[in-house]
């Protein structure tokens, strides 16, 4: 059978051109997101991956509409590969059921490696020039004066306690991740000046969730240096709360508890969007899945 997916940046753009594409292709099912290129959380892109079973073809308009890099991009067709799932692509001279293709998707993907390191290459070569003349590269210290002022004021906000963080971020017109940046900044440690004291682990009509998160997290260019900070602060922020611990597979165990389905799924994809919203902050992207334990639930 094969399957579609079809994926534009924002509300804003329309994806009829593609999906129209893809049911000329002879695409039985369409999925669609919208999302960004370096969003991580695609869910109907999961959901797809979840129900595809081998011998399908998944179709695309272009490459570019599926993977969020070349090596996401990679990865996903060597999963396809081993799960014996093709991958067509409309206007790209890729189509992995056959031979091939698979020969021209790897040579695409090698000439790009060898891009990359030719790139990197020059790029060291550039930065130690400067340095032996004394140029030191790198974003300023600190905030602007604006930005510091408004970093005062969410600190005064914040620990007053009386507003919750997407309140104090509307009143200052920043978003919530920038909001954290901020305190941060200030020294400020978050959470001890708007959670309420923690009520007993679990209520009596509560459940407790055993979900696994595989995360991976890169740098979104070889000039920033920020995934060590990233996962360090998403430990520390966010998944400190779940009783995180750390796999020997380098997975992440959390406890999650919750009441029903919907209000389990709206956790996860929140900690999911923070998560990646974390990442962002330092200049990253994040590859992100979770499943519950003995159970079909992924995220």
């Amino acid at each position: 059978m094969k399957i579609g997916y079809a994926r534009v940046s924002t509300r804003d753009q329309n994806a009829d051109m593609q999906i129209d594409a893809l049911r000329l292709a002879g695409c039985e099912r369409i999925y669609q997101d919208v999302a960004s290129g370096a969003k991580s959380v695609r869910p109907e892109l999961v959901k797809l991956l979840a129900q595809a079973r081998s011998g399908d073809t998944l179709v695309i308009w272009k490459l570019d509409r599926l993977g969020r890099s070349l090596k996401h991009l990679v990865e996903l067709v060597d999963e396809l590969t081993h799960r014996k799932i093709g991958l067509q692509s409309l206007n790209d001279p890729v189509d992995t059921t056959h031979a091939q293709g698979r020969l021209i998707f790897n040579l695409f993907a090698s000439l790009a490696e060898f891009e990359r390191d030719l790139i990197k290459e020059r790029t060291q070569a550039g930065l130690s020039a400067a340095r032996a003349r004394g140029r030191v590269g790198g974003r300023p210290k600190g905030l602007p004066a604006q930005a510091e002022a408004t970093a005062m004021a969410a600190e005064t906000l914040y620990r007053e306690g009386r507003l919750s963080v997407n309140a104090i971020s509307e009143k200052l017109h920043i978003s919530k991740s920038t909001l954290y940046s901020y305190l941060r900044h200030r020294g400020v440690e978050i959470g001890i000046h708007q959670k309420s004291p923690k009520e007993p682990a679990v209520h009596p009509s509560e459940q407790i969730a055993t979900i696994t998160l595989e995360l991976n997290i890169e740098n979104n260019s070889q000039f920033v240096r920020g995934k060590k900070r990233a996962r360090e602060n998403i430990e520390r922020y966010w998944l400190s709360d779940y009783d995180s611990t750390r796999l020997p597979s380098g997975d992440y165990s959390l406890k999650i508890a919750y009441r029903s389905r919907e209000e389990l799924d709206e956790i996860i994809n929140e900690l999911l969007s923070d998560i990646s919203s974390e990442a962002d902050m330092r200049h990253c992207y994040i590859e992100a899945e979770a499943w519950e334990n003995g159970t079909d639930y992924r995220w």
